[in-house]
């Protein structure tokens, strides 16, 4: 199978690219704008040297491009990750996000629809397009500290009601999608996801900004008082989850993708801490604990107090748990970071500025 992948430098694009290239025997064509989040150096030499492996570089925006990468490539399933996804900057600047993740969106669906239409009786059968979105789109959750009993979780049917530009820009887009199936019988799926980590993440969130920042005895900012929780899931685990919908998935449904890890930021952040202490006791000049460079700031506008996933749709129709821990997880990201100074020396070294607040 052929399978296009927008965004496919990014963060969890590139653990796509990475999974599919080295557990199958499928092939990939990496469509991606590589704009500051997209880098190439995310995925490995020898598989960008793989025979199953191309590289575009277009915009999604760009019909004239998209058109004729589908007709080039012939394509078996499009995985559509390619998006604008850093809260703070659609705050700051909304239009990247309404263009990319909404107009962008709607032109890959429209050409997918004109070169699925033009596929042989089978192919147009076998051919899937898996929309790749997130939790972030049902808005929040009641927080633990402001509620007794049982805690609700995120479903399938949960209502939309996004909180900030970015995630109304990806409820728009999981909309669209959903009215190109029952318009034009696009065959398509959806995946909502929680927060991912792991290896290869930009500077800018919250897990690696930590780390960056407490090796280099930079300042460690958590927004209010860090007690917002967030359900993190391993990137790997959640590059498995995606393949697994792809190939298997029922078409017109919604799968939630949750790593069962719910953890307030205050709690990541000391986590790392407490890892770095253990892993790197050599600290930066004038730092005795890690833990002393916590800085607490004021809070993101309207910012969510807790997400959570439920998963068991995944696990009871598709047979996928994530294999990683928090605690697993979150050492063996550490250890990568601190194993591939190159790679983040290389972005750090570009447009990203390490002084800037770590976004979740």
């Amino acid at each position: 199978m052929k399978i296009l992948i927008t965004g496919g430098a990014g963060f969890i694009g590139s653990a796509l690219v990475r999974y599919i290239l080295s557990e199958t025997t499928h092939s990939v064509i990496n469509l991606d704008k590589l704009t500051y989040a997209g880098n190439l150096n995310s995925i490995p030499e020898p598989l960008q040297n793989n025979e199953r492996y191309s590289f575009e570089q277009a915009d999604i925006c760009d019909s004239v491009s998209v058109r004729r990468i589908l007709l080039a490539h012939q394509p078996d399933a499009i995985m559509h990750l390619a998006a604008e996804s850093h809260v703070d900057r659609s705050i700051d600047g909304p239009g990247d996000f309404m263009q990319t993740n909404i107009i962008g969106t709607f032109t890959l669906l429209e050409e997918a629809r004109h070169y699925w239409s033009s596929l042989g009786k089978e192919a147009k059968i076998n051919f899937r397009f898996h929309h790749i979105s997130t939790d972030e789109v049902y808005g929040d959750l009641p927080h633990p500290d402001e509620v007794e009993g049982e805690l609700p979780l995120f479903t399938e049917s949960t209502p939309y009601a996004p909180s900030s530009p970015y995630s109304a820009s990806k409820a728009s887009s999981d909309h669209l999608v959903r009215a190109w199936q029952r318009t034009y019988g696009m065959p398509t799926v959806i995946t909502n996801c929680s927060n991912n980590y792991g290896p290869y993440h930009f500077p800018e969130k919250l897990v690696p900004h930590i780390i960056l920042n407490a090796l280099a005895g930079k300042p460690l900012p958590v927004y209010g008082n860090g007690a917002q929780i967030r359900d993190w899931l391993y990137v790997e685990d959640h590059a498995r989850a995606l393949f697994a919908v792809v190939t298997k998935g029922e078409i017109g449904e919604t799968y939630n993708i949750g790593g069962h890890n719910e953890k307030r930021n205050i709690d990541v952040v000391q986590t790392i801490c407490n890892l770095l202490e253990e892993l790197v006791p050599n600290k930066p000049e004038g730092v005795e604990n890690y833990r002393d460079l916590i800085k607490f700031v004021a809070d993101r506008p309207g910012h969510d107090a807790r997400y959570a996933i439920d998963s068991t749709k995944m696990s009871a129709e598709l047979g996928w748990e994530p294999l990683e821990s928090f605690e697993s997880g979150i050492k063996k990201t550490v250890q990568w970071y601190l194993n591939n100074e190159s790679w983040w020396q290389q972005v750090l070294s570009g447009e990203y500025q390490l002084d800037r607040l770590g976004k979740e």
